[in-house]
């Protein structure tokens, strides 16, 4: 069991073995076992994903603009398209040109648990982090509470 209050503050990015999917629509998305993942004080890991194994060709950048993080950098994000299915919007992030300690997540994809049918962590189907800002993955063996549920912004 990992308690999300152990995690450091500023984050820490490492690599994972972990066995990570992305499916919406019935496509596989993303299917890896190369992710990175970004853990910080009260939040769910953070998923990154190479764009070597994700469906890029279902990928659209969105027109939204950048977000900034103080750690990471300019953030990008991303839209879905699947054939013959409604475009699923800002499903994922990335940082193109990350600051040097997350030099990592280079072109790496973060997905929204939210805003895609299914992600799942080995054999489990992950929860979403709460709210509509963190982009973190709950499984069974964290420990929250978690950042991200009305009246936590300022923790």
């Amino acid at each position: 069991m990992e308690s999300v209050w152990e995690y450091p503050r500023p984050p820490r990015l490492e690599p994972t073995g972990r066995h990570l999917r992305v499916v919406h629509g019935g496509e596989v998305v993303a299917d890896t076992r190369r992710a990175l993942r970004v853990l910080e004080t009260s939040h769910p890991p953070v998923y990154y994903i190479p764009p070597a194994d994700v469906a890029m060709q279902f990928l659209t950048s969105s027109p939204r603009g950048q977000s900034f993080c103080e750690f990471k950098g300019l953030a990008a994000y991303w839209h879905l398209a699947l054939p013959g299915q409604r475009m699923a919007r800002d499903v994922a992030w990335s940082y193109a040109s990350p600051t040097p300690a997350f030099s990592g997540l280079r072109d790496h994809l973060a997905f929204y648990a939210s805003r895609v049918d299914q992600c799942w962590v080995d054999e489990e189907l992950v929860l979403p982090q709460p709210g509509d800002f963190y982009g973190g993955w709950i499984t069974s063996d964290l420990q929250g509470p978690f950042k991200g549920a009305p009246g936590t912004m300022g923790w």
